[in-house]
């Protein structure tokens, strides 16, 4: 791995990671025509996410605290019968709302066999030579970000908050895109929102707020079987990129908040669509052989 590789995929990490357009799915591809996939290109991306991480908390600092308070008082006040769940603040409901969007990421740790559960199964298909599932995977990202534009355009009125309904959809959505390379967490996560009628600038929020307990689970794990199996990184490439990934991440964050306010969500789902059917087709030419990487 060269710096100027790093570089590269630290950039794509920042850019992809919140934009909706599937972080995990173009460092695949990236990866697979830079030649860095591999038993170590997982632990690069993990490690990339880590970056991107540093930039929801940079822009969300003070949600951020102001919910890590909010969880100790809710814990005191369960625990001296305070608590209920009629009466609640901005706050404690959100963390509610995190708590079960977060619960269909159990899913994933479903055991398959072989010491193997169904995450690390999933996993495997960023780490392999081909692109054609990432191609399929951005067209079904295209699908939601079309699709979620749409229904919220004919909606006469949208919610100003995620509630539990709204929280098991997005939970869902969260896990599908977690196991899938292509499909856009952020992506995935907002045109759940949408579909289900919460408000845009309240979902973009919501949704990045809660990718910070998947990511930290899912660099926990990954982290841990890279350790185990051997993997390892060069230092200065590595926090290279990490530090490329969050700066520009922050950049993209503020983007986001603007493109969706202005109505240009939808055009993310065109890029999708596109990205899409070049990817399956560059997927096919490889396989029969006409391009060789």
């Amino acid at each position: 791995m060269t710096i100027f590789k790093a570089i590269i995929l630290g950039f794509v990490q920042g850019v992809t990671e919140f934009l909706p357009i599937s972080s995990s799915g173009h460092l695949s591809v990236f990866q697979h025509f830079l030649g860095t996939s591999g038993e170590n290109s997982l632990l690069f991306s993990v490690l990339l996410h880590i970056g991107t991480l540093i930039a929801v908390l940079a822009v969300y600092y003070k949600t951020v605290i102001e919910l890590i308070k909010e969880f100790f008082i809710l814990i005191r006040d369960i625990f001296t019968g305070k608590f209920k769940f009629k009466q609640m603040s901005e706050p404690r409901h959100m963390l509610l709302m995190f708590v079960i969007s977060c619960m269909p990421l159990l899913l994933l740790l479903i055991p398959i066999g072989g010491g193997r559960n169904l995450m690390d199964a999933l996993g495997g298909l960023a780490e392999d030579k081909d692109i054609f599932v990432e191609g399929i995977c951005f067209l079904f990202t295209a699908f939601l970000l079309l699709f979620g534009s749409w229904r919220v355009k004919n909606m006469k009125r949208l919610r100003k908050r995620v509630e539990p309904k709204d929280a098991v959809a997005i939970g869902f959505a969260q896990a599908v895109a977690a196991g899938f390379p292509g499909i856009s967490r952020s992506g995935s996560t907002i045109s759940a929102g949408l579909i289900r009628g919460v408000s845009k600038g309240y979902l973009v929020r919501y949704s990045f707020i809660l990718g910070i307990p998947a990511i930290l689970a899912a660099s926990a794990v990954e982290v841990k079987d890279a350790v185990e199996v051997g993997s390892s990184l060069e230092l200065l490439p590595t926090i290279v990129g990490v530090l490329v990934a969050a700066v520009v991440g922050i950049a993209a964050i503020k983007i986001l908040e603007w493109l969706v306010k202005s109505d240009k969500f939808k055009f993310f789902g065109y890029y999708c669509l596109a990205i899409g059917i070049i990817v399956i087709i560059a997927g096919i030419l490889e396989k029969t052989g006409i391009i060789a990487v």
